[in-house]
């Protein structure tokens, strides 16, 4: 039986099912579930405003054992001149019927406000949950990175679900020495006079460039599929939202001699261990798990970069990419995860595999014309 989320003990089910389904799986990372119910609630999280959705439940002998979010991003349709619903946050037993039951729903619904295409899982930008995992279970998740059993891509793909777009995530190791050609690229870069790499030591410093940055992502990722542009308020307050668990350490900003930022890379301590011990909850102890976690990891997580178009290839990426490196060599990090990559994006791939990275983890995004 298939019935819309309506009451606050529907949200509930909604965001506490995937606990229910994978907590004894030892890579399954809970998110944190105060940050959950904000982002469900539409009276919070301004991203229902743009965009038209609906939140399900399947039930079976009386029992939650699906859910399944419906999104049409009317204003990305309009940019993209596209037609796509999406789906998103799915989670299921392993039991046809009901992965069946749940995507023919938001099928029809997406339908019915004539979408011509069913994309998923995705959220309401890339900046959300995004793909399937197909390749990779035995890695554990990551921030922002979600996690499926093998069965889901299964479930989806005997709904008549085939490949849209696919997703890497390499892991690459931190070198004992930066690579010489590395080194030979900083080295021209660090000769131009125009620009300096800031780094930073303290959150207040960082306060005033966060908006900024936010800005350049906005036109740096203007291209990237699913990424949309925030607006001013957005802006303002995710720069509130995140300023307070950020790593200073990890973020590097290059600037002109006119004060423009003109590239960026964020990166952070991966904490998945202390939100494994914290079960999601911050208090009264999960805020020192995951304090303890962000001290004692050795994986650091990259999560946003951006190179301002007139300044790409003048050796930036390996400006912030060397700084980075010996910031992750003295906090004593082996590991860097970098984040989701399309797989298209072979320059960027091209240049992880050159310090040694391999995949990881692969994520793929379906798509069903309807």
């Amino acid at each position: 039986m298939i019935t819309e989320v309506k009451s606050k003990q529907d949200l509930a089910d909604f965001i506490y099912l995937p606990l229910k389904l994978h907590r004894r799986n030892p890579n399954w990372v809970p998110p944190v579930y105060r940050d959950e119910w904000k982002f469900f609630d539409p009276l919070k999280n301004k991203s229902f405003s743009y965009c038209e959705t609906i939140r399900i439940l399947a039930k079976k002998e009386n029992k939650v054992v699906g859910r399944v979010m419906g999104i049409i991003h009317y204003g990305y349709n309009e940019l993209k001149n596209e037609k796509n619903g999406r789906f998103g946050w799915f989670e299921s037993i392993d039991d046809q019927q009901v992965a069946h039951e749940m995507l023919n729903y938001i099928q029809d619904w997406v339908t019915a406000r004539g979408m011509e295409k069913l994309i998923g899982p995705f959220g309401f930008t890339d900046k959300d949950p995004q793909g399937c995992l197909i390749g990779g279970f035995e890695h554990r998740a990551v921030l922002t990175t979600a996690y499926h059993p093998p069965y889901y891509s299964k479930l989806i793909e005997n709904e008549g679900f085939v490949k849209d777009k696919d997703l890497v995530e390499y892991l690459i190791p931190v070198p004992g020495s930066i690579p010489d050609f590395y080194q030979r690229i900083y080295d021209r870069a660090m000769r131009n006079h125009h620009i300096r790499i800031m780094e930073f030591s303290r959150k207040k410093e960082l306060k005033p460039y966060i908006v900024p940055v936010l800005k350049l992502m906005n036109e740096t990722f203007s291209d990237i599929y699913g990424s949309f542009p925030l607006t001013e308020q957005e802006m303002i307050e995710l720069a509130k939202e995140y300023l307070p668990v950020l790593d200073p350490d990890f973020v590097k900003i290059v600037i002109t001699d006119r004060g423009e930022i003109v590239s960026f890379i964020i990166g952070m301590p991966d904490v998945s261990e202390g939100l494994k011990k914290a079960n999601g909850k911050l208090f009264p102890l999960g805020i020192f798990f995951i304090l303890r976690a962000a001290k004692t990891t050795d994986q650091l997580v990259l999560l946003l970069g951006g190179i301002r178009s007139d300044f790409q290839g003048k050796g930036l990426d390996a400006l912030m990419g060397i700084k980075m490196l010996e910031t992750a060599t003295r906090r004593k990090f082996r590991i860097i995860d970098s984040h989701l990559e399309l797989e298209s994006n072979l320059k960027v791939r091209a240049e992880m595999e050159k310090m040694g990275g391999k995949v990881a983890k692969v994520f793929r995004i379906y798509q069903k014309y309807t």
